[in-house]
C-alpha cells in the first residue's frame, strides 16, 4: 500500500494533521496472537481518495439538513476488493439497512463495519452468509477472518450516491474516527 499517498490524502480530508486520542492499540489477544497497529490492513484496494469524513456533514442527497456521518468513506471503483482490517470474528451480515450489504467484525474490543458492498445475504446450509458470487466472496456469520482477507467488494447498496466503502469503527462500544486510526497505523508502519 502506498502509505505516503494515503497519509497525505488523509491529512487533506481531515483539514490538517489528525491528533491521535488516547486510544490503546488493540493489544488484546484474539486467538491469533497480540494485535498491533503495524499488523493492520488498509481496508480497500484501488483506493482513490476519501469522499466523506467522520462527523457532522450536509446531507449527501442534496437535502438542506445536517447529519452525523459515523464512518469514513473511501472512493474506489465499483468491484474493488475490501480487505479485513484486523483478524476477528464475523458477528453480523446484513443487507436491509441504509448501510446496504454489510459485514460486521469483532476484533477484541474493536468492532469494524464495512458498508455498501456488492452481494446479498443468504440463508445457507452453513448459516447466514454474505454472498457475492461474481467476486468469489462467501462470508459466514460466526467465521474467523484473518487480517487482510478479502471480505467483499465496493458496491452501491443501501443509501449511497456512488460506489465507495463506508467504514465504521467502535472501540469498547464507542464510535472512533477511522481517520485517527489510519494515521496511527501509518505512523506505526512507517517506523518499520
Amino acid at each position: 500500500m502506498h502509505w505516503q499517498r494515503i497519509s497525505l490524502a488523509l491529512a487533506i480530508a481531515c483539514g490538517s494533521t489528525v491528533a491521535i486520542p488516547q486510544l490503546s492499540q488493540p493489544s488484546q489477544n484474539t486467538g491469533a496472537g497480540t494485535l498491533r497497529w503495524s499488523d493492520a490492513s488498509f481496508p480497500v484496494e484501488n483506493f482513490q481518495g476519501y469522499t466523506s469524513p467522520f462527523g457532522y456533514r450536509r446531507s449527501p442527497t442534496g437535502e438542506p439538513t445536517t447529519e452525523f456521518h459515523n464512518g469514513l468513506d473511501f472512493a474506489a471503483p465499483q468491484g474493488s476488493y475490501i480487505r479485513n482490517w484486523w483478524v476477528g470474528q464475523v458477528i453480523e451480515v446484513s443487507d436491509h439497512t441504509a448501510c446496504g450489504t454489510l459485514v460486521r467484525i469483532q476484533s477484541g474490543a474493536w468492532e469494524h463495519v464495512y458498508c455498501h458492498m456488492m452481494g446479498r445475504v443468504e440463508q445457507t446450509p452453513q448459516g447466514r452468509a454474505m454472498v457475492d458470487r461474481a467476486g468469489g466472496i462467501f462470508i459466514l456469520e460466526g467465521q474467523r477472518v484473518p487480517t487482510g482477507a478479502r471480505i467483499g467488494r465496493v458496491g452501491m447498496t443501501g443509501r449511497t450516491t456512488g460506489p465507495h466503502l463506508h467504514w465504521t469503527l467502535r472501540y469498547r462500544g464507542q464510535l472512533v474516527n477511522p481517520a485517527v486510526v489510519l494515521q496511527a497505523m501509518y505512523g506505526s508502519q512507517a517506523q518499520r
